[in-house]
């Protein structure tokens, strides 16, 4: 199970590649299904990068549940979990409260 946890996790990791590069916002949800004028308003660069950080973020989340299985260590999944939730949490927050990814005219 830990080995699948790691496979699990290298997509994870690439998509926060390339978004950190700012691109790919293709594969963002939510943004892939604005009409172009939606899209226009906001600045993709930036709502890339913040996606980006937050998949890295993910990532190690599960690298940390893959951890937690091979070492047997309980408290490795408890510290994945909590980094998991958490970053969930903020991003939602973050994303979607002052209009924080909206170009400025």
């Amino acid at each position: 199970m830990g080995a699948a946890m790691l496979v699990i996790s290298i997509p994870f990791f690439i998509f926060a590649i390339t978004l950190s590069k700012g691109k790919g916002a293709s594969i963002l949800a939510g943004y892939n299904t604005m009409s172009d004028s939606e899209k226009a308003e906001y600045d993709e660069v930036a709502l890339c990068k913040f996606m980006g950080k937050i998949m890295y973020g993910i990532g190690l989340s599960i690298l940390l549940f893959a951890l937690s299985e091979m070492l047997e260590n309980q408290v490795l999944l408890v510290i994945g979990l909590i980094l998991l939730l958490t970053l969930i949490f903020f991003a939602l927050v973050y994303s979607n409260t002052r209009d924080r990814f909206k170009k400025k005219v």
